[in-house]
């Protein structure tokens, strides 16, 4: 595995439940991801606890129904501790590059402190990874302090400072209603505003996780309601009718906190609910309502400590926070495998990535990917990467079992299945027209899955060797 955050630790745990010896290399010197590296203030996650982590490992002591950084890290740590993969970690190992070797048979991992040979690989690098930083006219000129949501600057004091928020995606949403109350004045530079959805969080008291300890059934019937609220969700996504009365819903919640007209102008999406991420949040309208704080247009450009919107207007700030979001859809990683071809993926892809059953990749015997191309539902990120660890695992073990030495996409299987997945995307929310990060630099959805997840826990439910080109070891 490369990469020791959730998916890494859990590929890590069904392998080696299967039986299966593995490493797992990470380029930090801890685990935890996507929430070792995020830490700006009031970080947290938008799917509720009991259904943000693995089944097979269940955590009775959730502080919250929606848990934080801190406390979701150090679930991350206690789940690998917990099942014996924390010594399969091999810290300060950044990949550079992953090449197959057809005379060998294996890949080889080059990584920032040697060379490792595998027959196997898990590339569970993450989506939410590299952050992205805009191209801003006039952004290296800058005079103040600047950092992005991702690589927060604690020793920055807010305390009565200008600050320019440039962005309003998810983490904005969280940080910028604590910041509020800190700084004298407070400007979110915004593209395209959110739809945002009251955030229905609450404590879970010692009571409750006295019940979910004593008794995990509990648990276990929380976390499957909340899956079919999820699930049910969707659906209403899917279904124009629906949509709108959930979309009136985001309305309401916007027109509670801010009364006046021109700043609602400024927050109604003028794109359906869906096209985008939908944020929760029970502060953020509230926090841009207050004295001090300026909601503009895009920012076009930077002059000195002077920060220009699109719009015209403009302030004099002494820090800019980028809340610009991840390469989600044009995946980083993919520069750095090379594949039968000796070319690296991402000249494969040509700016569209694609995969089949968004796990595995043509021209790339033995690796596959976590939450890779379309496979991104409006769920917990944990039921897409349980369905893949089950695929994942059946290849490997079908593999021993049949005496395989490699599994690869068939070419002809793998067009068929991403026509079918952009057919079914036409007609769905996410196509309908907004800017978004599920679209490619191509404007093709490289990144949502559009039927239910029981479809695609069923799809990626077991390994069927007729599907794939397979090579048997040689004699």
């Amino acid at each position: 595995m490369v990469g020791a955050g959730f998916a890494g630790i859990g590929a890590a745990i069904k392998l080696r439940q299967a039986g299966i010896d593995c490493l797992v290399l990470e380029k930090s010197g801890e685990i935890g991801g996507v929430w070792r590296d995020n830490t700006y203030p009031d970080c947290g996650c938008d799917v509720p606890s009991p259904l943000y982590s693995y089944s097979f490992a269940p955590n009775p002591h959730w502080g919250r129904l929606f848990a934080k950084q801190g406390e979701i890290k150090d679930y991350t740590r206690q789940t690998a501790e917990r099942f014996g993969v924390l010594d399969r970690v091999r810290f300060g190992q950044e990949l550079t590059e992953a090449r197959w070797s057809p005379e060998q048979g294996l890949w080889r991992l080059q990584t920032s402190a040697g060379v490792w040979w595998a027959r196997f690989v898990v590339m569970a690098t993450g989506p939410m990874h590299v952050p992205v930083v805009p191209r801003i006219p006039g952004l290296d000129t800058f005079t103040g302090v600047q950092f992005h949501s991702a690589r927060w600057d604690h020793g920055f004091d807010f305390q009565g400072k200008r600050v320019a928020v440039i962005g309003s995606g998810a983490s904005a949403v969280q940080f910028l209603p604590k910041l509020q109350p800190l700084v004298a004045q407070l400007t979110l530079f915004q593209r395209t505003p959110p739809w945002v959805l009251p955030k229905i969080d609450t404590p879970f008291s010692a009571r409750w996780q006295s019940l979910f300890a004593k008794r995990p059934w509990t648990q276990r019937w929380l976390r499957t309601g909340l899956y079919l609220q999820f699930e049910l969700f969707n659906t209403c996504l899917r279904v124009p009718w629906l949509r709108k009365r959930v979309q009136a819903q985001g309305v309401k919640h916007m027109t509670r906190a801010v009364k006046d007209p021109a700043l609602r102008a400024r927050l109604l999406p003028d794109y359906a609910m869906g096209c985008k991420r939908i944020l929760l949040s029970n502060t953020w309208y509230r926090a841009l309502a207050k004295p001090g704080v300026q909601v503009v247009g895009a920012v076009a450009q930077i002059q000195g400590r002077r920060v220009v919107s699109s719009d015209g207007s403009s302030c004099d700030v002494d820090a800019i926070i980028l809340a610009t979001g991840f390469e989600v859809a044009n995946p980083p990683i993919a520069q750095r495998i090379f594949g039968r071809r000796g070319t690296p993926v991402s000249a494969q892809w040509q700016g569209s990535p694609s995969a089949y059953l968004g796990t595995m990749v043509q021209d790339c015997p033995n690796l596959f990917l976590t939450f890779g191309p379309n496979l991104y539902a409006f769920t917990s990120a944990f039921v897409i990467m349980e369905a893949q660890f089950k695929f994942i695992v059946s290849a490997i073990t079908t593999a021993r079992r049949k005496g395989m030495a490699q599994i690869a996409v068939d070419p002809a299987r793998l067009a068929a299945y991403n026509q079918q997945v952009q057919t079914a995307l036409r007609s769905t929310v996410w196509n309908s027209g907004c800017t978004s990060y599920f679209l490619d630099q191509n404007g093709r959805n490289s990144t949502n899955w559009p039927w239910t997840t029981f479809y695609l826990r069923w799809r990626l439910g077991h390994f069927a060797p007729r599907d794939f080109i397979t090579e048997p070891h040689k004699t």
